[in-house]
């Protein structure tokens, strides 16, 4: 789990049962059943500019950039959308674009100072889609905080303020 806690390594053909083992890679899925040793993050993306906590200094062109993985493969495309998810355009990814790595991605974006919600998806090679945070939700149940995949939405106020939402 983390090298500063290693004391020796012994080789095993099987998960083992440890604490951190069972409560990090353990989710609880919606129906209450439990999804064990869930290892590979799925594909997902986050917008780290702009986010929480920035503020746009007024109308006029922006970039919107940020990273996307997936533990199943290589990102194919990441989409973007400024209207909270009604429209996506696809945003241009950052070489070097190499399976199982961050991948960066920026979209130039014209704001025109009105209030706006930011969102991403990320698609990867096995055609796996980021799904909706109300569909994760639904496939996983509220206790999945570990593997959480499901897209990220900032609001951005008419102030250019950003902040977090659920959206």
């Amino acid at each position: 789990m983390s090298v500063k806690w290693l004391r020796r390594l012994k080789i095993v053909s099987a998960p083992i049962m440890t604490k951190d083992e069972t409560s990090r890679y353990t989710d609880l899925q919606g129906d209450g059943k439990s999804l064990m040793f869930t290892y590979p993050m799925e594909v997902k993306s986050v917008i780290t500019r702009p986010s929480h906590g920035m503020t746009l200094q007024g109308a006029g062109l922006h970039q919107i950039s940020g990273i996307a993985w997936s533990g199943n493969g290589t990102i194919r495309k990441v989409e973007v959308s400024t209207d909270g998810g009604k429209s996506w355009t696809e945003a241009p990814l950052v070489a070097p674009v190499l399976s199982r790595a961050l991948t960066r991605f920026r979209l130039p974006w014209r704001w025109d100072g009105t209030a706006a919600v930011l969102k991403s998806r990320a698609t990867d090679d096995t055609g796996a889609v980021q799904p909706e945070r109300e569909k994760f939700i639904a496939d996983h149940g509220n206790n999945a905080i570990f593997h959480f995949h499901g897209i990220q939405a900032w609001s951005v106020a008419a102030n250019g303020e950003v902040k977090h939402v659920y959206a």
